[in-house]
């Protein structure tokens, strides 16, 4: 099965980077209005779900970073 998104790795590495756990970063989320469980943010880190755009703004938000960091 190939991968449902090219970012989730990488918003796997950058959460771990900053020390938060899958259910830091979805309390963060969704403090920026994006209502994420845990469950589906570990989906999208590990390629399960594809991910649209304007949910990637909502994560480089909680996450403080440049949208542009999430691309490989």
């Amino acid at each position: 099965m190939t991968n449902a998104n090219i970012v989730g790795a990488q918003i796997r590495a950058i959460r771990k980077d900053k020390k938060l756990t899958q259910e830091q970063l979805t309390a963060k989320c969704n403090l920026e209005g994006f209502d994420i469980s845990r469950g589906t943010l570990a989906k999208i880190e590990s390629g399960v779900r594809q991910v649209i755009d304007i949910e990637l703004v909502f994560i480089s938000k909680a996450l403080c970073i440049d949208i542009s960091k999430l691309f490989p």
